[in-house]
């Protein structure tokens, strides 16, 4: 045994798809749109065997076309699988360009599963004198296990490598040999491979009967000896256990053509393979492989593999962790050197050093315990932190926050800006936020801090990036010096993707704009909501009695079970309806707004879902989110959360307060000013998204309609019905509108038909006539799919880009979403970087001449002033001004203000 050399096989799809599902929560996308979870899954287990192993020798064996003669006796094998998922089709030919760069052997036969080519392989392998290792998890392969066939379990979750042997298979299965799994197999089945198996027998069984009976066969031949139903069951299926016991059976004799001798370790092609890992943008994966392959030749002295051990996990996104022991930090690689600093002396000595840096990674907070004291880390160094406590920032700290020259890095630093606000220290350095700089170099992909660590600087941090009490000083520290570390790398990739400056000249100071919008918070009428509350709930009862009547009984209107039950199985309003996947009877708003017109029932439901949201969203829920300190709400607006660049907000979201309904409209009337002093002035651009498009297209004729100042849904309407301008009826003007918004989001004949009175035929031609009415429109669309087919990503005005990771994709329906996308996403996104360059002129231009009237609300296209009554004309002027001239388009921008004492009456 001691001549034998090893010879490793990886039974390549196990490891893939193990790789793929572990970063399903999580996917890595890169910057081109491309999902590479399942390479780098692959990978980290491909270059952790090779780290720790130093495998002589290497195979990978992949499946191809399915397994023939299992099909051939049983048709329905693996029948119940689920497609593979597309990301892994595609990076299936990727990760066989990176094998080949590496000059591994792949190992292939079409018609054949990996497990029977690595089975032949091994039991010859085997015969030749080689020590064989079998890389998977998959618990078939025991039953190839013998003295010198091993199953080499990759590590996972933190649970160390498994080595199966004869004695673990033994203790796993509780048989005598090893090839006794495949009784077991066959005997309990398998529902990933359709493998029926015998009914009623389980794992549990399936062990009985083997310490028993020895055998399949063995136990069909003694059924006499089970007592019960159970062996009626199992005589009435001895063939479907036979021809189980077969399905199980890996095969050993696959033709393929193979020599030992070519499996011996060589050395990579490093060039071809740093050049895919640059494509695939792998950063710690490369300097992983170089470390592996430093030398000229692999290290194939290693002491050989002892048969029962485990082993922690070696990844890319678990090589270094961050072990925390006071105020000192280790890796195997890596110094951290983390202080407290506790005396005047200490204090003194870390201002003076700060003083001298350009940048500082820093990370400020209330002390979890400690009402009073405030809470500081800074880091100016790789892997080193000091972290102070204070009762009040005192001159000399101050002077950091206010050091023009001096660039501040942290992780969400509009808290940061709220935080030290309510210190009275007002920041005016430049400014670095770790969160958003990552949001805007891809808006598809996690933004926690955890997350970006792991795939920049390649290690999670061993202690929980909250804010719990434990290792709170530690956690403050690791911040500060997460910052520090990340901004070169980040801004790298800001500078790239020719992002920066979207980052810095937009976004960054509108981070500023937004953490004063929600110390400001605005003001709402208690009283006038508390009366809403009861209107809305008598006439939620109403509602309701409408409801029990046309269905003739009570029930729950809020359980989709209940609804379902009363809607499809006694009114019966569809013949068979969609059922969600747990088998009860979708109901949800889509499914229902298609069914309106089958009864009057649903449309009393929606508008009672309607109005039951309004009440616990707004209408009851306003007042309790009032601030006792302020009086005022002060929602968050969430500045990296959406794909698009589009604002959102929370606690509460105004985004969603409906305006087109009269009940969403009156909610607003709530929102009021402070006092008499001052009043509410609503700002709201007029068809941004169409003058958007129409200066992206460039289309001469949509163009020429915005500059003349034409009603362009009338214009519109007046080409495509091919009348005169004045004598375009309100239902044609109607439809036009549907179209011109419409083709902005992708509709199609049958969606313009369920929003218009048009048949699908009539919507069809209308859609036709649009684009020979738009003709440089329809050419825009079409190129903004091509272009995004052939770089992954479409960009707005200020180059934010959006990643299409889904724009080839085969699946018709996948990539159709990803087309409307490409379309989409620069007319959103465009719109969306021109109203945050108004709020930061107008923020400024209030800033610089010492205004009293404040910026509130950003909704959509729309913000909303308090504005003081003496500055009434100035800042109407002033918003108008800075809103119409925030951009220049091919189209003038056009701005509606309305003022009032609250927003509904602003309007």
């Amino acid at each position: 045994m001691a001549n034998r050399e090893r010879l490793f096989l990886i039974d390549a799809y196990a490891l893939i798809f193990r790789g793929y599902y572990a970063f399903i929560k999580n996917p890595r996308i890169n910057s081109k749109g491309f999902d590479t979870s399942a390479i780098m899954g692959f990978m980290n287990s491909l270059l952790d065997l090779i780290k720790r192993e130093s495998p002589e020798n290497l195979a990978v064996a992949f499946d191809q076309g399915g397994s023939q003669d299992r099909i051939a006796i049983f048709e329905d094998y693996k029948a119940n699988r689920n497609e593979t998922p597309e990301a892994i089709s595609l990076a299936v030919p990727v990760i066989k360009e990176i094998l080949n760069a590496m000059k591994i052997p792949i190992l292939v036969k079409n018609g054949y599963e990996a497990d029977d080519i690595i089975g032949t392989v091994a039991k010859n392998a085997e015969k030749k004198n080689y020590k064989v290792f079998m890389v998977t998890p998959d618990k078939d392969f025991a039953q190839l296990v013998s003295e010198n066939i091993f199953m080499y379990r990759p590590a996972r979750m933190g649970n160390g490598i498994e080595l199966w042997g004869v004695p673990e298979v033994q203790e796993k299965f509780q048989i005598l040999e090893p090839k006794q799994v495949i009784d077991f197999l066959g005997m309990m089945g398998d529902s990933v491979d359709n493998i029926p198996g015998l009914p009623g027998v389980g794992e549990k069984t399936a062990k009985k009967f083997l310490l028993e009976f020895g055998s399949m066969e063995n136990l069909l031949k003694n059924t006499d000896k089970i007592k019960g139903k159970l062996r009626e069951k199992i005589e009435l299926n001895k063939e479907k256990g036979l021809l189980s016991k077969q399905l199980a059976t890996i095969l050993l004799d696959v033709p393929i053509e193979y020599n030992l001798e070519s499996f011996k370790v060589e050395q990579p092609n490093v060039d071809r393979i740093k050049e895919l890992f640059a494509e695939l943008e792998f950063k710690r994966m490369t300097e992983s492989f170089l470390k592996i392959y430093q030398s000229k030749a692999v290290n194939l002295d290693k002491t050989k593999l002892d048969e029962k051990v485990q082993y922690d996990l070696f990844s890319e996104s678990a090589e270094k962790k961050i072990e925390p022991k006071k105020n000192n930090y280790q890796t195997e690689s890596n110094p951290f050197f983390y202080q407290n600093i506790n005396s005047e002396l200490g204090e003194k000595l870390m201002l003076s050093k700060i003083s001298i840096q350009k940048k500082i990674g820093i990370c400020v907070q209330q002390h979890p315990e400690k009402k009073n004291t405030i809470c500081i880390a800074f880091s100016w160094n790789k892997g080193k932190s000091y972290y102070i406590e204070t009762n009040k920032i005192n001159r000399e700290l101050s002077e950091i926050f206010f050091d023009r020259k001096k660039t501040i890095i942290g992780y969400d630093l509009k808290n940061t800006i709220k935080f030290l606000n309510k210190k009275n220290v007002f920041i005016k350095s430049d400014l670095f936020d770790i969160k958003i700089a990552h949001y805007i170099i891809n808006p598809e992909i996690s933004h926690e801090l955890m997350s970006i660590s792991e795939n920049y600087l390649g290690y999670i941090p061993a202690i929980a990036l909250n804010n719990s009490s434990e290792n709170f000083k530690e956690l403050l520290m690791l911040k500060s010096d997460l910052a520090f570390q990340l901004v070169e790398l980040i801004t790298n990739d800001l500078r790239k993707s020719k992002s920066y400056d979207l980052f810095k000249q937009t976004e960054m100071p509108l981070m500023m704009v937004l953490a004063n919008m929600e110390i400001e918070g605005i003001k709402i009428d208690k009283e006038l909501l508390r009366h809403i509350s009861v209107e809305y709930n008598l006439n939620l009862k109403k509602i309701e009695e409408k409801i029990f009547k046309l269905s003739e009984t009570e029930f729950n209107i809020g359980s989709p079970k209940q609804l379902g039950e009363i809607l499809f199985e006694k009114l019966k309003i569809k013949d068979n309806p969609k059922k969600t996947k747990t088998g009860q009877f979708s109901t949800s708003e889509e499914v229902l707004s298609t069914l309106i017109t089958e009864h009057s029932i649903v449309s009393e439901v929606l508008n009672w879902r309607s109005l039951q949201k309004l009440i616990n969203t707004y209408v009851d829920a306003l007042p309790q989110q009032i601030s006792p300190e302020s009086n005022r709400i002060h929602t968050v607006f969430n500045q990296a959360v959406t794909s698009t660049g589009r604002l959102s907000s929370t606690n509460p979201n105004l985004q969603n307060i409906p305006v087109r309904t009269r009940d969403g409209r009156e909610i607003r009337k709530a929102f009021i000013c402070e006092n008499n002093d001052y009043i509410m002035l609503a700002a709201d651009y007029s068809q941004i998204e169409l003058r958007v498009i129409a200066s992206l297209s460039g289309d001469k004729n949509m163009i020429q309609a915005f500059n003349n100042n034409v009603d362009i849904h009338a214009a519109t309407a007046s080409k495509i019905f091919n009348v005169n301008l004045a004598r375009v009826t309100r239902e044609q003007r109607g439809n036009a509108k549907t179209v011109n918004f419409g083709i902005i989001y992708g509709v199609s004949a049958f969606g313009l038909s369920n929003q218009t009175n048009l048949t699908r035929s009539e919507s069809k031609e209308l859609i036709e006539s649009y684009f020979e009415a738009y003709p440089d429109l329809k050419k825009y669309i079409s190129n903004q799919i091509n272009f995004a087919r052939e770089n992954g990503f479409v960009e707005t005005v200020l180059q934010r880009k959006r990643y299409l990771k889904d724009i080839n994709s085969r699946n018709p329906m996948v990539r159709g979403a990803a087309e409307r996308n490409a379309v989409n996403a620069p007319v959103q996104g465009s719109a969306a970087d021109i109203i945050k360059i108004a709020m930061v002129n107008i923020y400024n231009k209030i800033s610089v001449e010492n205004l009293k009237s404040k910026l509130l609300i950003q909704v959509h296209d729309e913000l909303i002033f308090e504005i003081h009554r003496d500055e009434i004309d100035k800042m109407t002027l002033l918003v108008k001004n800075e809103m119409e001239n925030a951009f220049k388009l091919k189209v003038p921008l056009k701005v509606d203000i309305g003022t009032g004492n609250n927003w509904f009456d602003a309007h």
